[in-house]
């Protein structure tokens, strides 16, 4: 710990660093025999290890530095995942996703997080965290509760820690932003990891095998990660902050967000995920009257056009709500009406224990459907109880109360009100699209949305980002 409470002597950093190349060298040539005896599973493990490694080199010498990092790679990590897209539905009560390396990359992050918060305490830094915050730890607090009545800890266990990855996250940027010039590194990082996904995203669809899935008659955009509805999610929340920032940039820097920004909304269209468009949408309308932006509401009319020009699919796949579609139909076709008549047979699983619920991620493996409840206040209720519910709804009402604050405090004509007005197209957004999807599940998203809460935080607070 102490490691962290100051910049290291130059012998401690370099021997660290020599253990990290000696690890790297030695898992390299593990991964060679591994990928030639045809072993994924032991090709992919000893790189993340030497990853894990060297970024644990990287947590305990330049944290903040590390925090850019994994906002920077983090949809990357999707590419090396050793489990499928369904994986921990089964009975192994989702071992196999333990060993993804995007879980120990998480784990890795939380005992940096827990590290540097304690160091920081101890530092006689208090750690001041806002209601928001707060909100957070109680979500997975309540979480915690419910799986000591759960039928697979394991599993539930699992969730936990996915969701405090996030929470750690938040905490975390919570006392990093007020840095100098944090705001802005953070604000890169995060769109850097944009560029990157895009980046991937194209290369492979121009060599003629774009990462995607078939859902029924349809396919699917993916991009780095293994859904379509993931990536569809991501680049919903990255278009809409995206927009409401892209006016108070510098020239060079609207540029390069333009043309992420158009990308982002093509590869959008092609996710074929019709509660990320939705919600994309709702987003922007938001920000465009924030913003008091015709030329946002004409553009957001033309993408429309162009999409549906551009990607026939997109309208056939809203065209589709009108066919019906029962409980164990097949992937496409009406999910509204499937998602009613799911909801119906879901909810009556709390009755077990109303209080804390059947416990985190097990909705899934007391159904005959296997599927999550796509409802995320239902799914509150069912695996957390009326506890769990309550936390919930506390968050939903805090991520709105924070961005109306920072509307209200952020001064008009500046990055502040850019930041405020995304947040608020983002909240609105997540309100939205958590109604009929299961948002809290994307793990990977929830870190990028939680940094522009922090963000908007720092405006609610009078904290002007300007100078920070």
């Amino acid at each position: 710990m102490t490691v962290l409470l100051r910049t290291p002597v130059k012998p401690a950093g370099t021997a660290l660093t020599a253990v990290a190349a000696l690890a790297a060298a030695a898992t390299a040539v593990v991964s060679a025999f591994a990928i030639d005896g045809g072993s994924r599973t032991l090709a992919v493990l000893p790189l993340a290890v030497a990853g894990g490694v060297l970024v644990g080199v990287l947590a305990l010498t330049r944290f903040a530095a590390y925090v850019l990092l994994m906002l920077a790679v983090r949809p990357l990590l999707d590419l090396f995942k050793l489990s499928g897209p369904t994986a921990g539905t089964g009975s192994d009560g989702g071992s196999a996703r333990a060993l993804d390396p995007s879980t120990l990359v998480g784990v890795l992050f939380l005992l940096a997080a827990g590290l540097w918060l304690a160091a920081q305490a101890r530092a006689g830094k208090r750690a001041k965290t806002s209601p928001l915050g707060i909100a957070l730890i109680l979500v997975a607090a309540t979480g915690a509760v419910s799986t000591l009545g759960s039928a697979q800890p394991q599993s539930s266990t699992l969730e936990i820690l996915r969701i405090l990855t996030v929470v750690a996250m938040f905490l975390v940027l919570e006392q990093l932003l007020p840095r100098r010039g944090m705001v802005r590194r953070v604000l890169f990082a995060v769109y850097l990891s944009l560029a990157l996904a895009l980046a991937y995203t194209l290369v492979m669809s121009l060599l003629g095998s774009p990462p995607s899935e078939v859902k029924g008659s349809f396919t699917r955009i993916s991009g780095p990660f293994s859904q379509s509805t993931t990536f569809g999610r991501y680049l919903m929340f990255m278009v809409i902050f995206g927009c409401a920032i892209y006016r108070f940039l510098g020239r060079r820097a609207k540029v390069g967000l333009g043309v992420l920004l158009v990308l982002s909304l093509g590869f959008l269209a092609l996710t074929n995920t019709r509660s990320a468009i939705l919600g994309a949408a709702i987003g922007l309308v938001v920000v465009a009257v924030l913003h008091r932006s015709a030329r946002l509401l004409v553009t957001l009319g033309l993408a429309a056009v162009a999409a549906i020009a551009v990607a026939p699919g997109v309208a056939d796949r809203f065209a589709q709500l009108g066919e019906a579609r029962e409980v164990g139909g097949g992937p496409t076709g009406n999910t509204l009406a499937w998602r009613a008549d799911y909801w119906s047979q879901v909810v009556t699983l709390a009755n077990r224990n109303p209080l804390t619920g059947i416990g985190p991620n097990m909705t899934q493996r007391e159904t005959d459907e296997a599927k999550k409840p796509h409802n995320d206040f239902l799914r509150a209720y069912v695996e957390t109880g009326v506890l769990g519910l309550l936390a919930y709804l506390g968050l939903i009402v805090l991520c709105l109360h924070t961005a109306a604050l920072a509307l209200r405090r952020a001064p008009p004509g500046t990055f502040d009100r850019g930041i405020a007005v995304g947040f608020a197209g983002c909240a609105v957004a997540f309100v939205a699209v958590s109604a009929a999807s299961n948002v809290i599940s994307n793990v990977v998203t929830l870190w990028y949305f939680v940094a522009f809460a922090a963000m908007a935080g720092l405006v609610a607070a009078r904290r002007p980002v300007e100078e920070h």
